[in-house]
């Protein structure tokens, strides 16, 4: 039995969780809405203030799917409730980002700024001193997937460590060049 997927998932006050046709899971909580369709090989069921997913057999796609459906809709639910966010920080002389409406101008060293748009339903916002980003939202995925693209921009380097990286990130620093004997 998959550790994860027999776990319930506790619904909090002020979340609706409702089950359509083909396994579509919409979240409605204070946050937002999140709608997605899970595996229709799952049996989803609300039962009073929690959601139970069972699997119909012990192959081992069912085994592998059924802890992913239920961490999908866990995330769902965390998502309306709390939402998600990822900080990135900036290393580098003359890096940093800004904010201009819902674009976000990277000046990484390259000849021209970088400019991204926020993707609709995320966020990201810049401290005062440009060098710390945090990317805010209610999908874990789509938050995950825009700060991949933030870093992706610049990524750190191992020499200096310049570049853009997780607020949780350790860079493996690598031993520069060695001068003649």
């Amino acid at each position: 039995m998959s550790r994860i997927g027999k776990m319930p998932i506790a619904i909090p006050a002020g979340v609706t969780v409702e089950v359509a046709e083909n396994n579509k899971v919409t979240v409605k909580g204070p946050k937002g809405t999140l709608e997605r369709v899970l595996p229709a090989e799952m049996n989803i069921a609300v039962e009073g203030a929690q959601v139970v997913v069972t699997r119909p057999n012990d192959l081992k796609k069912m085994k592998s799917l059924h802890g992913l459906t239920r961490t999908l809709i866990h995330n769902m639910v965390v998502g309306v409730t709390n939402g998600y966010e990822k900080n990135l920080e900036i290393n580098g002389v003359g890096y940093k980002a800004a904010k201009q409406g819902n674009k976000l101008v990277l000046s990484l060293g390259y000849s021209h700024p970088v400019e991204m748009i926020d993707p609709e339903g995320l966020e990201a916002v810049v401290d005062g001193s440009g060098l710390k980003i945090t990317v805010k939202g209610i999908d874990k995925e789509k938050v995950g997937q825009y700060a991949a693209n933030i870093r992706e921009k610049r990524a750190p380097e191992p020499y200096k460590g310049k570049g853009i990286k997780y607020a949780d990130e350790v860079i493996r620093r690598k031993v520069g060049k060695t001068g003649k004997k």
